[in-house]
């Protein structure tokens, strides 16, 4: 990895880094806190893990955040896992999630898009009425703190109003989006055995409508814990049998009562991808998530009263969670309810327009599909209060930073970030005050003190490691649920390097403090010692026009050997010939490295991917590897089980 300064492909200008929220933050806690006044973002990072406690004390001192019984002292035991943040205090995160109704009822907090794209607003003070009136009646069901409330939504106002009333009553919620079939609803709900169901009877999805009822059936004869169902009409069907109605929960004119729970009750649930195994229930707290994301959105993102917060994301993602969140800050959230490329590539651009969206976040496999079908952004769709432009899910590759900077505009920050469900929230990303250099995330995140190691756990600079956090985050895991002498938990991130964070991505620490992302530890393509993420040869063969997608696997032989093919999905009238597979090897060869030249390029029907649209590596490698493939994957994790199929049939052959 090269040390030199190269020039960066955007600049924030002096106005811009004066107004930035994290410039404020700084200043006030150099005041405050003893925080450094002088060495810019740097410098707070530095003070942030160095001084922890000061640090967390700070975030909640800025932002105004409301204990109802104060805390013994920030970090009662910092010990990973099982560090305890903020003993002693309690509060609410929907509490903090409503304060804006107080000041701005009348405002937009919610904008509802669906694939018409015709925003309808739900304003503070109606958001504020209906999580009160819902809240009343999950008590009167006998919703207790600690009780589990599951949605099977798509990503709209009654799946934020659901989310807020359950929070208020110190329920725990869980969701999944109505794309999930009911295997793979039914492999996380039982797991956490919820007390009530919000449901919809369909959706609609790339100009279709998706009758959901037969699912809905089947949770609810699955699921015995349930006490009560409520019935969404979305698609206009009348609620089944002994189902409640939506519109009688939320029709009364009630101000919500906010249960204070302490700093550690959860606060949701969610999953990982669970490709093999029934996946992680991952248990996060109300205090944890309320201040890591008042970080993340406040400070991170730049967020305020006067934004519009879109993130392209379902209810099955952690990114919901994340976008319902902007609420905290007082931003007013976009929820997009469709298909990303409906009924064209150009689809969310155009809902950033009419939204006014200011930050909007997508996939960084969007980008790259807008780049190849040639969309032109700004020349179609008016973005001028796009400040933001911000990407997950994987790593944007270079010509995607490129491809934005030149199709939005010059002067665009590009925020590519990284996290993950299990903390629901960015190791590293966006910062307002920082240049950004091509193919990198800005820097590590504030209070987190991100680290590239090598195999004897020691930090290397501008060469490849394992991603390490050294010190815990607020918003990392409880526990899993189900998990109860916690040795998953502990084996899932704790068993590499003892009481620290292995997240499982390699990465590279530039000399300039910004990130690069390589793709997952576990699937890295270790060819005569040389290391190389999956990630790096994405980015390489997708910039070919007749590669619509592809996957790549190294596969450890019994003789030693090692056998790399790469899978490519072809474009429509493409085909692998001489000529292609010779373009192929070449960009390989001249743009990363000829000993991750694949021994084998093989066509194949499509690129399996969990339900969240990651691309699964490990379960294929399995599969090639000769492992059945009932052992080799969680059937319910994939969005596209035939697929799988195709390469069973490949390692049968092969042996």
């Amino acid at each position: 990895m090269p040390t030199v300064n190269p020039e960066p492909l955007w600049r924030p200008d002096p106005q811009r880094i004066a107004q930035a929220q994290v410039t404020k933050f700084q200043a006030w806690a150099a005041d405050q806190h003893g925080a450094p006044s002088d060495g810019g973002y740097p410098a707070l990072h530095r003070w942030s893990v160095d001084e922890l406690e000061s640090f967390w004390k700070a975030v909640t001192e800025w932002f105004d955040v409301r204990f109802s019984t104060p805390y013994a002292r920030v970090l009662g035991d910092r010990s990973m896992p099982g560090a305890q943040w903020f003993p002693g205090a309690t509060l609410n995160y929907a509490e903090h999630a409503l304060r804006a109704a107080a000041t701005r009822p009348a405002e937009p907090a919610l904008l509802y898009v669906d694939e018409s794209n015709e925003p309808s607003p739900v304003t503070w003070s109606e958001l504020r009425r209906q999580v009160g009136s819902l809240a009343a009646e999950l008590r009167a069901l006998g919703v207790r703190p600690g009780d589990r409330v599951s949605g099977y939504l798509p990503n709209i106002p009654q799946a934020v109003v659901a989310l807020l009333a359950t929070a208020a009553v110190g329920g725990v919620w869980t969701s999944c989006a109505p794309d999930f079939g009911a295997r793979s609803v039914l492999d996380r709900f039982q797991q956490v055995e919820p007390v009530v169901l919000f449901t919809v009877d369909g959706y609609r999805y790339g100009g279709k409508e998706h009758d959901r009822r037969d699912v809905v059936a089947e949770l609810r004869a699955e699921l015995p814990t349930l006490r009560a169902v409520v019935h969404i009409p979305l698609l206009g069907t009348e609620p089944p049998q002994g189902a409640l109605e939506w519109s009688a929960l939320t029709a009364a004119d009630e101000a919500p009562v906010f249960e204070q729970v302490p700093f550690d009750h959860p606060l949701w649930v969610l999953y990982s991808s669970g490709t093999t195994g029934l996946p992680k229930a991952i248990v996060q707290s109300q205090g944890g998530i309320l201040v890591e994301h008042l970080k993340q959105l406040g400070l991170h993102c730049d967020l305020g009263p006067d934004d519009r917060f879109f993130w392209y994301t379902s209810t099955g993602w952690m990114m919901w969670n994340f976008l319902v969140s902007g609420l905290l800050t007082g931003t007013t959230i976009v929820l997009y309810d469709g298909s990303p490329g409906y009924p064209d590539t150009g689809a969310q651009w155009r809902i950033a327009e009419r939204t006014g969206a200011t930050l909007y976040g997508t996939s960084a496999a969007y980008v790259m599909a807008c780049r190849k079908a040639e969309v032109h952004p700004a020349r179609d769709f008016d973005l001028s209060k796009v400040q933001c432009v911000a990407t997950t899910g994987s790593p944007l590759p270079p010509d995607g930073f490129r491809w934005l900077h030149d199709e939005v505009r010059d002067n665009l920050w590009i925020a590519s970030v990284s996290g993950g469900t299990d903390v629901c929230s960015c190791f590293a990303g966006a910062v307002p005050t920082l240049p950004v250099h091509t193919g990198e995330l800005q820097a590590p995140g504030l209070g987190t003190d991100l680290q590239s190691w090598d195999a004897n756990g020691h930090p290397v600079i501008d060469e490849v490691g394992e991603l390490v956090v050294t010190h815990p985050m607020p918003s990392m895991p409880v526990r899993f649920w189900n998990d109860p002498d916690g040795s998953r938990y502990h084996d899932s991130y704790f068993d590499t390097y003892p009481g620290v964070w292995r997240h499982g991505d390699w990465i590279t620490v530039t000399s300039r403090g910004s990130v690069v992302i390589h793709g997952r530890s576990d699937s890295t393509l270790n060819r005569q010692g040389v290391r190389m993420g999956s990630a790096d040869i994405y980015e390489v063969v997708e910039r070919l026009p007749e590669i619509k997608e592809s996957l790549v696997i190294g596969i450890e032989q019994p003789d030693g050997g090692y056998w790399m093919p790469l899978f490519v999905h072809l474009a429509p009238g493409a085909v692998l010939d001489e000529a292609l597979l010779g373009r192929i090897k070449q960009a390989i060869r001249e743009q990363l490295s000829p000993r991750h030249v694949p021994d084998e390029v093989i066509e194949v029907p499509g690129v399996p991917h969990t339900l969240t649209g990651k691309r699964i590596e490990v379960p294929v490698k399995r599969l090639l590897q000769g492992t059945a493939l009932e052992k080799a994957v969680n059937p319910g994790s994939i969005d596209n089980l035939d697929l799988l199929h195709f390469y069973e049939d490949l390692a049968r052959k092969r042996a």
